[in-house]
This record gives structure tokens, C-alpha cells and sequence, in this order.
């Protein structure tokens, strides 16, 4: 990547854009963004309430559920707080440290929110292709191990991209950050120095992660529409195949995060080879 004689040491305090170009006209953007905050949050609380109080709903599949109303709540709060004091109270400033450590949030329950989805289409592979070992299949000790597994795995995968950024990055040609979060592209932009490693590494932890549970799933909901279309009955057919319209909603997750990912790894390399053709030091 290009260095060049601006470049500083690694800075203590970073500093929000925000919306570029949209400067002038972004306390009025805050205004959607916090009533859907509000809303989900109001919205994820009550079913997180329903879930714990209704007895009859403490099964697998409602527990999972109450585990995406968790994690909805957890990185919408990791987010928008801030970007609302960027927005309204002109708070563009975070400290270094705070911005690493945003950015593990917000990676670690991206990650939860895909294995909860990816817990989801299980258990509705097994209701539907096992209805009769389902209550063996899904014990309340295998849901646990489900639930730590899937908070575990990306909050372990994420800390190699804290240190890759803390250890090995030193100089950085700006602290300005065209964003209104810290996630980790965005993060590795601001190096003056060779960032191949971390480029690549959080590349494959968000295709590790995101990907396979995309192929997983992908693969349960194949198995239960054979099964289902194999159903004699009509009237089973349709109730099995609503069961898991909510849960097929859910795509779109991994469809978005699919292209946000792939955008902001060209973006990024497109600009780090650009930076290295036009300077006079190239570690591209």
C-alpha cells in the first residue's frame, strides 16, 4: 500500500464522516434510523417477554427464536447509540480502542444472527424429516450446546481480526473513517501498510461463517420441500411448508451480507492497488 510522509502512527482517537455528501441533511436521516431502533427494540423485547413467560413456548424452536430477538437487539444497539451522536450531537470522535472493540460486537453477533438462522432451519429439518425423534434429537442439553456454539464461534473467529489490526498496523495515512461504525474493511482502509493478510483473513471469516451456514441451510430447506411434497395429505403439506415461510424470509440476510462483503473487499482492494500504482513505495 502506498506511504506516504503524512502518514501517522497508530492514532488514539478516530473520527466519523458519517453519510458522505449528506452532511448538511443527517439529523434528519437520524430520525428513521432511531424510530426503527425504538421499534425493534420495543418489538424484540416483547417477544423475548412472550418467550419467557408462555411456558408452552420453551421449546427449541422458540428458544432460537428468542436468541435472534437477543442478538437484534445487541447489534442494533451496538450501532445505532452512536451513529444517532454522530448524527444529532455532532459526536464524530471514538477512541481507537472503543472503535476495535465496536467492531468485534458487531461482527461477533453478525455471526450469532447467522448461526441462529442456520439453528433455525435445523430444527425444522428435524420436525419435519424426524417428526417422531425430534423430542430425543433436540434435548433442552443438545439446544444448549447449540446455543454456545453458535455464540462461541464467532466471537473466537472475530479476535484474530483485532489482532491483526492492533499488532501488525502501526502507520495510517488518515484517521478519517467514511462511516458511521467500525467494522473491519473499513477499519483496514486507514492503514499506510501492506494489509493483504488482514484483507484476506476477514474475507474468509465472513465467507467461513457466512457461507457455510448459507450451504447448510440451503440444503436442510431442499430436504424439507422434498419431504413435504411427499406428504399425502394436502392439508399437512401446507401446514409443514408455513412452519418455515418466517424462517425462509430470513435469506435475504445472507443474500445482503453476501454483496456488502464482496463490495467492501473490491472497494478496498481496487483502492489499495490504485494507491500502489501511483506511489513510489508499492507493498500491494
Amino acid at each position: 500500500m502506498f506511504i506516504n510522509n503524512s502518514s501517522v502512527f497508530m492514532p488514539s482517537v478516530l473520527t466519523f464522516i458519517g453519510i458522505p455528501g449528506l452532511e448538511s441533511v443527517q439529523c434528519w436521516i437520524g430520525i428513521p434510523f432511531c424510530a426503527m431502533y425504538i421499534t425493534a427494540l420495543i418489538g424484540n423485547s416483547l417477544l423475548l417477554i412472550i418467550i419467557k413467560s408462555e411456558r408452552s413456548l420453551h421449546e427449541p424452536m422458540y428458544i432460537f427464536l428468542a436468541m435472534l430477538g437477543a442478538t437484534d437487539i445487541a447489534i442494533s444497539t451496538s450501532i445505532v447509540p452512536k451513529m444517532l451522536g454522530i448524527f444529532w450531537f455532532h459526536l464524530p470522535e471514538i477512541y481507537f480502542d472503543t472503535c476495535l472493540f465496536q467492531m468485534w460486537l458487531i461482527h461477533t453477533f453478525q455471526g450469532i444472527e447467522s448461526g441462529v438462522l442456520l439453528a433455525m432451519a435445523l430444527d425444522r429439518y428435524v420436525a419435519i424429516c424426524y417428526p417422531l425423534r425430534y423430542a430425543t434429537i433436540l434435548t433442552r442439553q443438545a439446544v444448549t450446546y447449540i446455543g454456545v456454539g453458535v455464540i462461541l464461534r464467532p466471537a473466537i473467529l472475530v479476535i484474530p481480526c483485532l489482532l491483526l489490526i492492533k499488532c501488525r498496523l502501526k502507520l495510517y495515512s488518515t484517521k478519517l473513517i467514511s462511516h458511521t461504525y467500525c467494522e473491519h474493511m473499513a477499519l483496514v482502509k486507514l492503514a499506510a501498510e501492506d494489509v493483504y493478510v488482514s484483507e484476506v483473513y476477514g474475507l474468509l471469516g465472513a465467507f467461513t461463517v457466512g457461507g457455510f451456514d448459507f450451504i447448510v441451510v440451503t440444503l436442510s430447506y431442499i430436504q424439507i420441500f422434498m419431504t413435504v411434497f411427499h406428504l399425502p395429505q394436502k392439508e399437512a403439506r401446507l401446514k409443514a411448508f408455513n412452519t418455515c415461510i418466517p424462517h425462509i424470509c430470513f435469506f435475504y440476510y445472507y443474500i445482503v451480507s453476501f454483496f456488502v462483503s464482496y463490495d467492501i473487499f473490491t472497494c478496498s482492494w481496487n483502492q489499495t492497488c490504485i494507491s500502489g500504482m501511483v506511489g513510489e513505495n508499492i507493498a500491494c
